[in-house]
């Protein structure tokens, strides 16, 4: 005869020796299968976000079969056990009737030929899990042994509901480690005295980063590649009121198309094969901070909805998510992109072109700014020689400088530092020359003389196209006889183009009679200098291809 106290008391003492419910589950097993008929013990809950039964932890005797940690519940099946609220241990097709529930878990469980034993486990009158006994064969467990594991339900209980606490505690450690790598990274508040050309090159840059960094709204980054949009993006959100909050990166298109959804808006645990655990997504980390999209116009069409749906609703759903997740949030997106011309090849969403572009930045190449380019190179000389190792930087030729300014960075910013670096490593002592950096380009070649036509490239011909009607215009661009309407283009589009072809001007005062901006015309790109444009006179289909090419 088994002496209830003292087996409720060993049983107690053994379930609540560790913190690892492994340990103390092995503990209680030993023991309990002196007095029971056992092979194995498990301890299950059940888990609604899965809609599913997990495993905590499991002791069996023996090599016996591995059981999944996870067991997806049928159809159904949850809101039969939700209805039928056990109390009491039971014994499966003995003394409970189930029998709407059993064919269902039966091959789940793999209960056939065995014999299970469940005790439910409850505290403070909410139920947090079960226990189940399993012995090989049928008929070995009685209603008396069943009655006697009952009186060890509360120390399971308890257990049980400790090694939740448990988890759930490691879990969101594991978030604030996740988030101190994700986020551990020197980050330096920015002004505009800090960014290179802030005074003058980028000043009307800087005008609109002030204007905009003290609000809430979507800022669009436009510019070609290496322009800096990253480091305007830095100082929008390190002097704005988000400063003390996260500042997340995104590459849009450096992420797998597979994993941008899971990347950006996370999932939940089991949402696919390998989702062991729920993962945040970098709208949610960059809950109350800002979140930087670099190259959005590389965003699959997919993604391109979801995204919409953050910018209207401001909440984020996972995958495998039943729930909306609120996020409080500023979107900074960038890209090199003309998006307006995606759109009118089905690879970009209109509604999402109109959100983003509420308030763009258009920031100028290198070329357009050649009065920054000395303190860029002084700048770059001073940065590389101290990760070098250099020691004092060296001093750079007047006339390699000079090089410098005249050369036309197709690459940017990025393509100077590149440059920069190479040139100090070559370096051999004396100044800085650059000899060599740059290849030679031979003449352009024309046709022979009494042909009517030159040889220019394409971007060539419609850069020098752009000049003219400009100054047909007065350097006017928008409104009524400006140069979008004689050229039958958006004006956007002109204004993009006459960034991407280096066409170079600055903002003129304008009187009272006339609407819309208008620019200056500086002199023509060196490579268009020596042509006398037009060739020929412009005729009516001559202006045609290059209107087609322009909306190209």
């Amino acid at each position: 005869m088994v002496n209830r106290d003292e087996f409720a008391r060993e049983v107690t003492l053994r379930i609540c020796s560790s913190l690892k419910i492994k340990d103390s589950l092995e503990s209680a097993f030993e023991y309990l299968k002196e007095y029971l008929p056992l092979d194995d013990l498990f301890l299950n809950i059940i888990d609604a976000s899965l809609g599913a039964i997990r495993r905590i932890a499991h002791v069996a005797s023996g090599d016996l079969l591995v059981h999944d940690e996870i067991i997806p519940l049928p159809k159904g099946a949850m809101q039969i056990i939700n209805e039928r609220q056990y109390t009491e241990p039971f014994i499966v097709g003995a003394s409970v009737d189930i029998d709407n529930l059993l064919p269902t878990l039966a091959p789940l469980f793999k209960m056939e030929g065995n014999s299970n034993l469940i005790l439910p486990l409850f505290v403070e009158g909410e139920p947090v899990g079960s226990l189940m006994l399993r012995a090989a064969g049928e008929g070995r467990y009685t209603q008396e042994q069943a009655d006697m594991l009952g009186s060890v339900a509360k120390p399971f209980s308890i257990a049980l509901a400790n090694a939740l606490a448990h988890e759930a505690v490691l879990r969101y450690r594991d978030i604030l480690i996740d988030d101190k790598r994700f986020l551990s990274r020197e980050l330096h508040t920015q002004s505009a005295e800090d960014i290179i050309g802030g005074n003058s090159g980028l000043r009307n840059v800087m005008e609109m980063v002030r204007q905009v960094a003290p609000l809430n709204n979507t800022v669009l980054l436009l510019g070609e590649t290496g322009t800096g949009k990253e480091v305007i993006a830095n100082t929008i959100h390190f002097t704005s009121v988000r400063k003390e909050g996260p500042f997340i990166k995104v590459n849009c298109g450096a992420i797998p198309e597979h994993l941008i959804d899971s990347e950006l808006f996370g999932h939940e645990r089991g949402a696919f094969t390998g989702a062991i655990a729920e993962n945040r997504g970098r709208f949610e980390r960059a809950d109350g901070g800002t979140i930087f999209l670099d190259e959005i116009g590389e965003l699959p069409l997919q993604a391109q909805v979801r995204l919409l749906r953050v910018l209207q609703t401001r909440e984020v759903e996972r995958i495998g998510g039943t729930r909306a997740i609120p996020v409080n949030i500023r979107i900074i997106a960038a890209t090199h992109r003309n998006l307006e011309s995606m759109i009118s090849e089905n690879r970009f969403r209109e509604d999402l072109w109109f959100r983003l572009n509420g308030f763009p930045i258009i920031i100028p190449p290198v070329r357009q700014r050649r009065e920054d380019i000395p303190a860029l190179i002084r700048h770059f000389v001073g940065q590389k020689s101290r990760e070098l190792g250099r020691g004092l930087p060296p001093a750079i030729a007047p006339g390699a400088l000079k090089r410098l300014v005249d050369y036309n960075w197709p690459g940017n910013v990025r393509e100077l530092e590149n440059i920069v670096e190479r040139e100090l490593i070559q370096y051999k002592g004396g100044q800085l020359t650059f000899e060599g950096i740059f290849p030679r380009k031979e003449p352009r070649q024309v046709l022979k003389e009494g042909n009517p036509f030159c040889l220019l490239k394409l971007d060539e011909a419609i850069a020098a196209h752009i000049e003219q009607v400009l100054t047909f215009s007065n350097g006017k661009i928008y409104g009524p006889g400006g140069a979008a309407e004689i050229l039958d283009v958006n004006p956007n589009t002109l204004r993009w183009r006459i960034n991407k072809l280096g066409i170079s001007y600055q903002r003129t005062k304008r009187g009272t009679g006339g609407g819309g901006s208008s620019i200056a015309l500086k002199k023509q790109p060196q490579q268009l200098q020596r042509f006398s444009w037009p060739c020929v006179p412009i005729r009516k289909w001559q202006h045609f291809r290059l209107n087609t090419a322009l909306t190209s």
